[in-house]
C-alpha cells in the first residue's frame, strides 16, 4: 500500500471512566484542559458505535487550552473495575504533545494521575522525552515533548502546556490483521515493522520486561500514527456487558479525508474507529 491515508489527524479520544467528576479534576486541573460540553449519550450516538446499551450514560468534552480541534470524551461507566491498560486487545494508551515534560512531572505528582513512569530521553534519540501515567478511567497516557523535529518522525507542534493527542496505540492478537485492516479500509501505507519492548505489557502478563513484540508505526494525515502492537496468545479482549463500550480507552476520533458523513468502525483489536467528516 503506498500513498496517503484517508484519515487523520486524530480530532478524539472516548474513554470510559468510573467517575466523571474525577476525570474532569484530572483532566482540567491538572491537564490544563476546559470543559466543551456535557450531556447524555444519544440513542443515534450509541447506534453508531453498535453499542446500544450506552445511550442515557453520562459524558463530558475537554479541549486543550489553545485548540478547538481535538477532545477527550468521557463517558461514566460502571463496569470497568479490574481493567488494566495493555492486559487485552483493543485501543491501550494515548500519547499527547507537550511542551515541557520535566516541569509537567512535578505539577503532576500532586495529582489523580498515577505516574507509571517519570520524564526519560527514548532510548533512539535525545530529542524526544516522554512520561507516562494513568487516569482515573485507567487509561494511560504518554506525555511527550519533541525538543527539535525529527525528519523521520514529523510531529505536531505544541500550542499549549499540553496539548492534542498526535498517536493512539492499539494492540491485537496478530499484527498482519491490524496492518491490513487500516491499510485496505484507510488506504495507510504499509509501514516498516520492528521488535520493541512494550513494558506495561510485560508486566500484564508476567513476562520478562526485555521481551520485544512486533510491532509498527501506521502514519495518517495531520502528523498523526496509530501504534500497532502484536500482544501474546493469551490476551483476550477487555470485559464489559452486551452492548456496552469497552473499558479504559473505548473509541477514538479521526478526521476523514473524504465522505460526508459520520461513521464507526471495528478493528480486528475490537477497537471502535470513528470517522468525523472535514470541515
Amino acid at each position: 500500500m503506498t500513498g496517503e491515508a484517508s484519515i487523520g489527524p486524530i480530532c478524539g479520544v472516548t474513554v470510559c471512566t468510573p467517575d466523571l467528576a474525577a476525570s474532569e479534576t484530572a483532566y482540567v486541573r491538572h491537564l490544563g484542559y476546559r470543559v466543551a460540553g456535557r450531556g447524555l449519550v444519544t440513542e443515534s450516538q450509541a447506534r453508531l458505535w453498535n453499542r446500544p446499551a450506552a445511550a442515557g450514560l453520562r459524558y463530558l468534552t475537554v479541549r486543550p487550552a489553545a485548540a478547538d480541534d481535538f477532545e477527550f470524551r468521557f463517558v461514566e461507566t460502571t463496569h470497568g473495575a479490574g481493567y488494566r491498560a495493555f492486559a487485552s486487545h483493543g485501543w491501550n494508551a494515548a500519547e499527547l504533545i507537550v511542551r515541557d515534560v520535566d516541569a509537567l512531572a512535578v505539577t503532576l505528582r500532586e495529582s489523580p494521575f498515577e505516574i507509571l513512569g517519570p520524564p526519560q530521553d527514548l532510548s533512539f534519540t535525545d530529542a524526544i522525552r516522554a512520561m507516562q501515567v494513568r487516569g482515573p478511567g485507567g487509561e494511560v497516557l504518554y506525555l511527550t515533548q519533541f525538543k527539535r523535529q525529527l525528519e523521520s518522525l514529523p510531529s505536531p507542534e505544541a500550542r499549549c502546556d499540553v496539548d492534542r493527542v498526535f498517536i493512539v496505540i492499539v494492540a491485537g492478537p496478530s499484527l498482519d490483521d491490524l496492518l491490513a485492516f487500516y491499510g485496505s479500509r484507510y488506504g495507510v501505507p504499509e509501514p516498516q515493522r520492528m521488535e520493541s519492548r512494550v513494558k506495561a505489557m510485560s508486566e500484564a502478563f508476567g513476562l520478562d520486561p526485555e521481551h520485544r513484540y512486533q510491532i509498527a508505526a501506521l502514519p495518517l494525515r495531520g502528523r498523526c500514527y496509530i501504534e500497532a502492537d502484536q500482544m501474546p496468545p493469551q490476551a483476550r479482549p477487555p470485559a464489559a456487558p452486551a452492548g456496552q463500550l469497552p473499558p479504559g480507552i473505548a473509541v477514538v476520533s479521526f478526521r476523514a479525508a473524504a465522505g460526508s458523513a459520520l461513521a464507526c468502525a471495528a478493528g480486528p483489536a475490537g477497537e471502535l474507529v470513528e470517522s468525523v467528516p472535514a470541515g
